[in-house]
């Protein structure tokens, strides 16, 4: 959808949104000719899903960001489905399917390589038990106010209040093909502005986690955040602390890899939401070291070109990144120590990432090629005998060499050591040779220009 198209969407919705109102129960209903959502632009394997529910007898709509990103003229990857029937239910229908979660149920359903997440209208946790919901698997809260269970099923109004953030609760239905806003979402798009559904600080308790989406949201969207929503942020912070390490993996993943990483980055600045997650990298950075800011900023700036470029981006890359200043220091004291430098950079960094898995369960496969990237580092140092040529040949190479110019950009290393590896990974076997033998015979003579130390002999008996 063009961005005029877009324009004109509001301006045909303008005499409708007064009906919009915050909070209530009746939404505001935008029919077909009304809005720029139409089946053409939603995954198939949505529409199979919201059609198989509906002949069985259930609600189902397309909700979320499926349905926010069509109105604001992108594409759509990820396509979710609310419907009144229950996991169960929606697992009995659909083979092809999984439930899983434990603080919140939701089923999967695969169709190949797609994933549609189909979820249960959410109820309020105030409200007497309905006989859709499983014993023992209600609602359970810590003495904080955090949801540790979220499992109370609902209508399709309670389950839009129950959302977080106003632009992602709006609802389409394939039935008559309307959208259905609850709670001023279209509003809030027109505006372009991120609102938290109820009492911010509230929501927040419950899941720190929305504070984490609300700035992504702001990042991604380039929208501006709703004083009210914006006011705990700073406050609440220290309550991301509380979140299962394994949980937090994912949710950093969502921040930096979505395209606006640098964006997202300075937001969480702003609001103190990065210190909860990387403790001992808020630190270095509170020590206003320009060396670090540049290289998160440069690391956080070449994701977001590689994936503007269609490029792949790995998470092993973006840790070792964000992680690496915590990694120096400690390897500089580990060295103090008298431990030579490669032992001392194995000791660093599994100091280092013992520390940071107590806040993000970072998986092997990423924790381990992060090492060969740190050990890289000082291996490119070394460009004498076979070590150079056995160095191009390791599987991390590229990553490596990424990471050094990483360095060289934040001014943390010469430019002449990438340069050098540049040329010698693109040579042909005799020039690389030759530019082996100029660096030793370089060295030999930096060898020689020191001063030797004179042997002093015992001493003589006086």
């Amino acid at each position: 959808m063009s961005a005029n198209t877009v324009s004109g969407l509001w301006k045909k919705l303008a005499g409708k949104l007064s009906r919009s109102n915050k909070g209530s129960h009746s939404p505001t209903i935008i029919p077909r000719d009304d809005h720029g959502v139409s089946r053409s632009m939603i995954s198939d394997s949505a529409l199979k899903v919201i059609h198989r529910l509906n002949q069985s007898g259930h609600e189902a709509y397309l909700v979320g960001g499926g349905v926010r990103d069509i109105l604001l003229g992108g594409d759509p990857k990820d396509f979710d489905v609310a419907t009144d029937a229950t996991p169960e239910q929606v697992r009995g229908l659909f083979r092809n399917s999984r439930i899983i979660g434990r603080r919140f149920r939701i089923v999967h359903v695969r169709f190949g390589r797609e994933v549609i997440e189909v979820t249960t209208f959410r109820g309020s946790h105030d409200a007497p038990t309905s006989q859709s919901s499983p014993k023992g698997k209600h609602s359970a809260r810590n003495e904080a106010g955090m949801l540790l269970r979220d499992n109370v099923y609902g209508s399709i109004d309670e389950d839009a209040m129950r959302r977080d953030l106003s632009i992602n609760a709006l609802y389409y239905s394939s039935r008559d093909f309307a959208i259905y806003d609850f709670v001023g979402g279209i509003d809030d798009l027109e505006r372009r502005l991120i609102r938290v559904i109820g009492d911010p600080e509230t929501r927040y308790r419950e899941d720190p986690v929305r504070m984490l989406r609300v700035v992504r949201f702001a990042a991604k969207l380039d929208f501006d955040i709703e004083t009210a929503t914006e006011a705990p942020l700073r406050e609440l912070a220290p309550l991301l602390g509380d979140i299962a390490a394994a949980r937090m993996f994912d949710e950093v993943l969502k921040l930096f890899m979505g395209g606006r990483a640098l964006q997202t980055y300075a937001l969480m600045q702003r609001y103190g939401l990065f210190a909860p997650l990387f403790p001992a990298t808020q630190r270095l950075l509170d020590e206003e070291c320009p060396e670090t800011q540049e290289l998160i900023h440069q690391g956080l700036a070449n994701t977001d070109a590689r994936i503007a470029a269609g490029k792949p981006v790995t998470p092993a890359f973006l840790y070792a990144v964000l992680l690496w200043p915590v990694v120096k220091k400690l390897h500089k004291e580990v060295l103090e120590d008298g431990v030579p430098p490669i032992p001392a950079l194995h000791q660093a960094a599994e100091r280092c990432l013992h520390k940071q898995q107590q806040r993000i369960a970072i998986p092997k496969r990423f924790s381990l090629p992060m090492r060969d990237i740190w050990e890289l580092q000082l291996r490119f140092e070394r460009q004498s005998g076979k070590r150079a040529s056995q160095l191009v040949e390791h599987r991390y190479f590229r990553a490596g060499y990424d990471f050094l110019l990483l360095r060289e950009q934040s001014g943390e290393v010469s430019e002449q050591l990438s340069q050098w590896w540049q040329a010698f990974y693109e040579a042909q076997p005799t020039t690389r040779s030759d530019m082996q033998k100029h660096t030793n015979d370089a060295a030999e003579r930096e060898r020689n220009r020191r001063p030797r130390r004179r042997r002093r002999g015992p001493r003589k008996p006086s």
